[in-house]
């Protein structure tokens, strides 16, 4: 599904050169669970950002479903993002006017088809998964961290997308919730959702199916295991 060959990207910052990708290699299968590690400018955020076709790399190429990207202007990038691609973050990204339906239906109103009655339907069914039925109409600051994630986690998936990427989405959540999280990103997972996660927690990255480790721009140890 996902292949990428050879991925550079490189920054200047004070007149030197930062390797943020450096001739990176990975494939992704369709309903893999990833889990990137890595300390703090590893480049796993790079790689991130580059797999939501948020970024373009400096040399090498990307597939998607057999397409290229690597090349792509922002506005074809933009249509394989809204297309492709689910996004859940770290701090959740709500807006504070909305209500969570309205949070959660914000991706359409950016789609070639315009928001319909189907859309609607299918929030409110994204939001009964994730036990928000009674939540529809609250605002972002009315819920908890956990409940917003799930905010944030329903509206990823209301485009229907080929791949969820989610940066930290434990990180700003206690033990508790985290695991609750996580046990519905798995849960998503066993229903055939491809997710590729990035986290510096040891014990979430073993929620996913296979762990990949990187350092100075590059990826030195994949890792497959059985998950939870």
């Amino acid at each position: 599904m996902i292949t990428l060959q050879k991925i550079r990207r490189t920054y200047q910052i004070g007149g030197q050169t930062i390797h943020a990708l450096n001739e990176v290699d990975l494939k992704i299968g369709r309903g893999e669970f990833v889990a990137i590690m890595g300390r703090s400018g590893s480049g796993k955020s790079t790689l991130l950002n580059m797999l939501g076709c948020m970024d373009r790399p400096d040399g090498g190429r990307y597939l998607l479903d057999d397409h290229e990207v690597s090349g792509m202007e922002d506005d074809e990038l933009s249509a394989v993002r809204n297309r492709y691609m689910g996004f859940i973050f770290q701090s959740f990204h709500l807006l504070p006017r909305l209500t969570v339906l309205e949070n959660v239906l914000l991706p359409r109103r950016y789609h070639e088809d315009g928001l319909t009655e189907a859309d609607v339907a299918r929030a409110r069914e994204l939001l009964a998964r994730v036990d928000l039925t009674n939540r529809l109409d609250h605002r972002p600051n009315e819920l908890s961290g956990g409940q917003r994630q799930r905010v944030a986690i329903a509206r990823a998936l209301i485009n229907q997308p080929r791949v969820v990427l989610a940066d930290e989405p434990t990180g700003n959540l206690d033990s508790s919730t985290s695991d609750a999280i996580m046990d519905l990103l798995q849960e998503l997972n066993n229903d055939g959702q491809t997710i590729v996660m990035v986290t510096h927690e040891p014990d979430i990255a073993e929620f996913a199916q296979r762990q990949i480790v990187m350092m100075d721009g590059k990826i030195i140890q994949e890792e497959s295991r059985a998950t939870h």
